[in-house]
Order: C-alpha cells, then structure tokens, then sequence
C-alpha cells in the first residue's frame, strides 16, 4: 500500500510540478482517506493512469483547514436560531451554483466578504451602521452561526446573508470574479503553535483564490492581536503584486474605505495583555 501512496504522489508532484499549493501531502488526513477509497480497486487497475484514477481534479481542490471542528457549547437560543432563523438568512453551499447578489438583496449595493463571523456582534454592528452595504458571512461553529443569526432576526438586518461553510470552498465555487468590493477577515484563528502555521487562514494560496473574486478597488481588512501572525500577514499582502497598502505597515486607526472596525473582545484582551493589535487594509489595483 505504502508503494502505491508514493507512486500517487510522484504522479501528483509531476501534474503539478511540484506546485502543491492547495495540498500538503504529509499533513493532510483527508487526502489519505482519500486515497484509501482510491486503493480499493484491485492492484491492477490501480497502476492504471494514476492520473485519471485519482481524479486530479478533486486533489487540486483539497487544503488544509484553517479551522478545527470541535463540539463546543451552544445555547438553547442559540440551537432555536440555528432551526428557526437560520434559513431566513443561510445560502446553502453549492459548488455547481454561484451566488447571485442582486438576486439575493435585490439592490446592487456595494458587496462585502467576512470570514470569520464568530459571534456575530462586529457582523452585526457593521450591517447596522451600514445599511446601504450588502454583507455576507462564512461561518462554520453551530454556536456563532446560531448567535449570529439572533442578532440578525432581533435588528431587524436585511442586508446580511450567512455561509454556515468552509471560506475557502465558498470563494473557489460559488464566488463570481470581480464581485466584491471589500473583504474582512478580523482576528481569525491565529495557530500558535510554529507546527500549525500551515493552518493560517491569510496565505500565498488563499490569496491567488480570493483575489481575482475582488473589484479593482476593493479593499482587504484584516486584523489580529497576535504579533507573529501580523508579520505575517503583512508579508503575505505585500507579496501579492495586485494588491497595494494603503498604509505604511499597519493601520493607524481600524477602518477601511467603507467601514470602521469596532472595538472587539480581542482588542480588550490584547491590550489588557500587552499584545497589542494590528490592523491592515489593502486595495486591489
């Protein structure tokens, strides 16, 4: 069996030459699973076209999850939002169908991308302050997609729709080119470990996939209050030749050419631990 994961991984390597951007091998259980679905036709026709057998395709779109999902808490009301207001604002993930902003809002208004909702008060604040933006969220906990969805239904919000689903997957399949106007990712999961920085949301590969889903203009907002990930993601956007810093480094204040982030508990927490916080906004050019 082992001979047979090398041999797929030498056909990998030289599909895409050594490019594995979407996928690290070593690391990725369920690409061995994958693989262990694969093995089970007979060893003959395994050593068949490797390439087609696999279905090159679907190992192109595997990555590495910024997020691990575990059973945490949720509330009563929060379980009662995620059955009874939650399809009021979900759009179900399709990868074979792409979301339709004005079909969705009906207006054309200004369309911006958050990743990573978490409990749904920046959301929230953010749509309330600014109701002429339309907003949508990708979240994946049950609790915050539940409290989001509370807080949607007891303001009264119109113009904020909810991805219970993975980021990555929703603007690789269901993202149009050019459609949005701004993007914000405020204080993702920072992966503190040196071994889990694979796992950081803001990276070369993500970019190349979220990028082009932007309008020249848009704006890209992302903010953490864990130092290694700002050096980091300062690095990652400067690297990206079609993105530019409206800033020298950070931002001096938290706000971007639409909005003003809020205060957040993770501002209170790193200023109470002396971490501090970073914000950095970039335009696409």
């Amino acid at each position: 069996m082992l001979n047979f994961f090398e041999k797929v991984v030498i056909e990998w390597d030289s599909v895409t030459k050594g490019q594995n951007q979407y996928l690290h091998l070593k690391m990725d259980n369920n690409f061995y699973k994958f693989l262990l679905d694969v093995s089970e036709a007979t060893p003959a026709e395994s050593e068949q076209s490797l390439a087609t057998k696999i279905k090159i395709e679907e190992l192109k779109k595997r990555h590495i999850r910024s997020f691990c999902m575990r059973r945490g808490h949720i509330s009563n009301a929060q379980e009662k939002a995620l059955e009874e207001l939650l399809p009021l604002y979900e759009i179900p993930y399709d990868a074979n169908q792409m979301f339709d902003a004005v079909k969705t809002f009906g207006n054309n208004n200004p369309l911006v991308l958050e990743i990573g909702c978490g409990m749904g008060e920046t959301t929230a604040a953010i749509a309330q302050a600014h109701p002429e933006i339309n907003f949508i969220g990708c979240e994946v906990f049950a609790a915050g997609v539940g409290a989001l969805s509370k807080r949607l239904h007891d303001m009264n919000l119109k113009n904020v729709r909810i991805f219970r689903h993975d980021a990555v997957e929703v603007v690789r399949d269901m993202l149009e080119d050019n459609s949005l106007d701004g993007v914000h990712i405020f204080f993702p999961d920072p992966w503190r470990k040196a071994r889990h920085h694979k796992r950081r949301l803001i990276n070369e590969s993500f970019l190349k996939l979220l990028v082009p889903k932007m309008k020249k203009g848009a704006y890209f907002h992302c903010a953490t209050d864990w130092e290694n990930y700002a050096e980091q993601m300062l690095e990652v956007l400067s690297a990206e030749p079609t993105l530019e810093n409206l800033h020298e480094g950070a931002a001096p204040q938290p706000e971007n050419p639409l909005i003003k982030r809020p205060t957040t508990k993770f501002n209170e927490r790193g200023n109470r631990l002396g971490h501090g916080c970073w914000d950095f906004v970039f335009r696409k050019i």
